[in-house]
């Protein structure tokens, strides 16, 4: 997203003793699969909890109900709205909207340290609040200080990791930031847009490291976000500045997704790229558009948290306009459309999601199950 390439003006906690913990801004685990995978403190090995299970449907905080509430607020709670430095007019306007998630893809100082983004946890439906923070140059809270990049991280032992990510999210959660759109889980290739972004080329090291990093996170009472499915880090292209190509299907299947399967039980959340797979993808779609791409994430992968985008209003990767992403991006299958946005705006991009809604265009019943997981990574208190 724009945030990763240029600067601009507690969820869910899986406990290591196979117990769901909340925290802050979390109510009922995220939908996993079949089990727990936990991470080892010691070595960083990933070992699955076979006799623990999780829910294979969203299950709706204890103040909204996806399958009841009004429509509009059901379309409100999956969009994940992109604000530099946001005031606190703007703030309070996407609260009472009822947005899903704020992603702030600034820098500013004055937003994390008045408490004005603490205090939208006092929402009926607080948003989830989400930064881009990975260390190395894609890190935007700059009063959290600086941290190495995760090729640099991978350089240390699973369980420091571990420890850093802890106190990072310690920091992001003091500042109101409850979702991180971290850690990266692509595999290091030639690809520029990704490069030391990514901790490893081998899968099982990519899943020790960023694991680690995963499972620090949620300690801190913090969601982490594994990015970017179906996998940009031997991609050919950058989706920022145009269509990026990955590697066959096969390819991808017995390498960049393995990751996902080894991490995707851990109480985290998915972001989709932008990226076109040969043999898989519909043509003239990017797999933030394509339920094809979004069934194999659900489907093979076995997958069945929250999904959100990377961002639809910028990039260049998306070729339409954002009312047409937005609605095709959640057709398609994702829970949370992230997308650049002046706040004023957002209520006419709502009444064009209901429009489409009313005239078929948009499955009302995808609406609900979208916002159902959206609902099952927060609580309102």
């Amino acid at each position: 997203m724009r945030g990763e390439h240029r600067r601009r003006r507690k969820p869910v906690v899986t406990g290591w003793r196979g117990r769901a913990v909340v925290a802050v801004l979390g109510v009922g685990a995220l939908a996993a699969g079949s089990g727990v995978i936990a991470l080892s403190q010691s070595d960083g090995r990933v070992a699955r909890l076979s006799s623990l299970s999780t829910p294979t449907v969203p299950t709706p905080s204890a103040c909204a109900d996806a399958a009841t509430m009004p429509l509009r607020a059901a379309l409100a709670q999956t969009l994940m709205v992109g604000v530099a430095a946001p005031t606190r007019a703007e703030l309070t306007r996407l609260a009472r909207l009822g947005i899903g998630g704020l992603f702030l893809h600034g820098d500013g100082m004055r937003e994390l340290t008045d408490g004005r983004l603490t205090r939208l946890s006092k929402a009926a439906v607080p948003p989830l609040v989400s930064a881009d923070d990975e260390g190395g140059r894609v890190q935007r809270i700059a009063a959290t200080g600086s941290m190495r990049s995760a090729r640099k991280q991978a350089q240390l032992r699973p369980d420091q990791v571990r420890t850093l990510a802890r106190k990072r999210g310690e920091k992001l959660l003091r500042y109101g930031i409850t979702m991180n759109l971290a850690p990266v889980v692509d595999l290091a290739g030639r690809n520029p847009a990704i490069g030391d972004r990514a901790y490893a080329a081998r899968p099982d090291d990519v899943s020790r490291f960023a694991g680690a990093f995963a499972a620090g996170l949620r300690e801190a009472g913090v969601l982490p976000t594994l990015k970017h499915f179906p996998g940009h880090g031997r991609a050919t292209g950058d989706s920022h500045r145009g269509a990026a190509v990955t590697p066959p299907v096969a390819s991808l299947r017995s390498s960049d997704w393995k990751p996902y399967r080894t991490l995707g039980a851990t109480g985290t959340s998915v972001m989709m790229g932008h990226l076109t797979v040969p043999g898989l993808s519909t043509q003239g779609l990017p797999s933030s558009l394509d339920p094809v791409v979004y069934r194999a994430l659900r489907t093979e992968v076995g997958f069945d948290g929250l999904v959100v985008t990377d961002e639809l209003s910028e990039m260049k990767a998306v070729p339409f306009g954002l009312g047409q992403s937005l609605r095709r991006a959640l057709g398609a299958g994702a829970d949370l459309a992230l997308f650049f946005a002046e706040p004023a705006r957002v209520p006419k991009l709502l009444d064009a999601l209901e429009r489409d809604v009313r005239a078929g265009r948009l499955p009302e019943a995808r609406v609900r199950e979208a916002a159902g997981r959206v609902l099952a990574a927060k609580t309102c208190g």
